[in-house]
């Protein structure tokens, strides 16, 4: 089950409001020349480095031949990796890593506490579109961060390009949490906001969410000019 996108419209809109209208003077796709770039955040202290799953696919519900499912609200989560012209970005690895529905990471190796049918981590290479996609829980708050988040790492080769980390449009929670708060332009806040909704006819009450990456230049591009 794919998300279905709806590229930068809630942010153009942003844009639009917080430039007081004056995007109406630039002449129709002038917007669309080049893409707001996701920004980066901090990895954090819990990437299992050294606590990797045995199983590293894009359906964390389910580890291995188990057919138990993890505790949580299931979520088809998925986008496109795309250059800031808005190309289609391919062969490069998407890790996704976040706690489970008790608040508990792999790296922290608590297995008393952790839900053990949650894989935890996952990884997905993107295709000709860009395209990327996950099947996971929706993200819970845990002591220390009051915002729900899921954790990117993206790379291509040997070369790093971006990590990051995706919000829950509109929680509570992300007023009180630093993370979210280093980012001080509404626009960067808004490029990391997702919105996680029912998937329609759904009876077992899935979601689905959305988080399109737009890549700027890379630490690597900005060394080299």
């Amino acid at each position: 089950m794919h998300p279905t996108h709806d590229p930068f419209t809630r942010r153009a809109m942003l844009r639009f409001a917080l430039a007081g209208g004056a995007l109406a003077l630039f002449a129709p796709g002038a917007f669309a020349e080049q893409l707001e770039a996701t920004p980066r955040l901090t990895e954090g202290p819990f990437y299992p480095y050294n606590k990797l799953p045995l199983d590293r696919d894009n359906d964390l519900i389910l580890v291995g031949d188990s057919l138990t499912p993890a505790v949580g609200e299931v979520t088809h989560l998925g986008g496109r990796l795309l250059d800031n012209s808005g190309s289609p970005i391919k062969d490069a690895v998407i890790e996704i890593w976040q706690c489970d529905a008790k608040g508990v990471y792999l790296a922290q190796g608590d297995t008393s506490r952790r839900d053990r049918n949650f894989q935890g981590y996952g990884k997905f290479t993107t295709g000709s579109t860009g395209e990327y996609r996950f099947r996971t829980i929706k993200p819970v708050e845990y002591s220390g961060r009051p915002a729900p988040h899921i954790h990117f790492k993206l790379s291509k080769g040997n070369r790093e390009l971006i990590t990051t980390q995706c919000f829950i449009a509109g929680y509570p929670g992300n007023a009180r949490d630093g993370i979210f708060n280093d980012l001080r332009d509404p626009i960067e806040r808004e490029l990391v906001s997702v919105d996680f909704k029912p998937v329609e006819d759904s009876k077992a009450k899935e979601l689905t969410a959305t988080f399109d990456i737009v890549l700027g230049r890379t630490p690597v591009d900005r060394d080299h000019h």
